[in-house]
């Protein structure tokens, strides 16, 4: 009889051991699904806001490519809120060695995929009604700047429209989208529309790459070989204040470059 109470005992005991580990399972699970639900579409929205601001250059791919792609400094910054949530950044690209001097200047709406789209999070760029006042805005003081209500009034017309999703497990990428297949109208250097494309990577880079295209699909604006890769400030040096890849290019190369960034129109 005692060997038989033992052989219950360890039955009972193996039983109880398998139903605890049942149980443990069924609620990580259960709490893995709770916490993906608990991601909200403001969540993805805040996200990409927060990816998208700082300092980031393309000195690493200038330097590998240098015949294709210059050193350029992007830098976007919170400008205001919308009522609905809506956040509104300004964005300028300059030449490192000149970024008082922005040759590009946009205004960046991020906010929530409306829900009949298979997307997380919709970005707007908006064309500014004064660019001139807006310049180094990032780089003032707060009290120096626009302030939201001169913001909101001065979001000029809607320029392109990206989409982006949560980029698939194994991907370097955290989100990526493009615009519709039609792209937006655009009549820069003989476009008749232009397409944009984003991905925002690991450790805080981004990849853009926008292109103008004929009435005939040929490609008249924009990078060939493929997109601006986009990396955090790095940490200066004094060599790297005298590289040739940041200074300005000379005027014979303006045009390619109007080309890549398509400047202000």
């Amino acid at each position: 009889m005692g060997s038989g109470s033992g052989s219950d005992s360890n039955g009972w005991n193996r039983a109880r051991g398998l139903a605890v580990k049942t149980l443990l399972l069924i609620g990580g699970a259960l709490l893995i699904k709770r916490l993906r639900k608990s991601t909200t579409r403001w969540d993805h929205a805040h996200f990409v806001s927060k990816a998208l601001t700082g300092q980031k250059y393309s000195k690493d791919q200038a330097s590998r490519d240098p015949d294709n792609y210059f050193n350029i400094r992007m830098l976007t910054c919170p400008a205001a809120e919308l009522v609905d949530g809506s956040k509104v950044l300004y964005f300028e690209q300059a030449f490192w060695r000149s970024p008082q001097k922005p040759f590009r200047q946009r205004f960046f709406m991020v906010k929530p995929c409306p829900k009949e789209l298979k997307c997380d999070v919709e970005l707007s760029a908006y064309a500014i009604r004064d660019m001139e006042e807006y310049k180094n805005f990032c780089d003032r003081p707060r009290d120096q700047r626009p302030q939201p209500e001169e913001v909101i009034g001065d979001i000029a017309e809607h320029l392109t429209t990206v989409h982006l999703k949560r980029c698939s497990r194994g991907k370097r990428c955290l989100y990526e989208g493009s615009t519709s297949p039609g792209g937006f109208p655009n009549s820069w250097n003989g476009a008749s529309y232009c397409t944009s494309e984003l991905a925002i990577m690991k450790n805080n880079e981004m990849q853009t790459w926008d292109r103008g295209y004929d009435d005939d699909g040929n490609q008249v604006w924009g990078q060939k070989e493929g997109p601006y890769e986009f990396k955090p400030a790095p940490t200066s040096s004094f060599n790297d204040m005298f590289s040739p890849l940041n200074f300005p290019p000379p005027p014979s190369m303006e045009r390619r470059i109007e080309g890549s960034f398509v400047l202000q129109e």
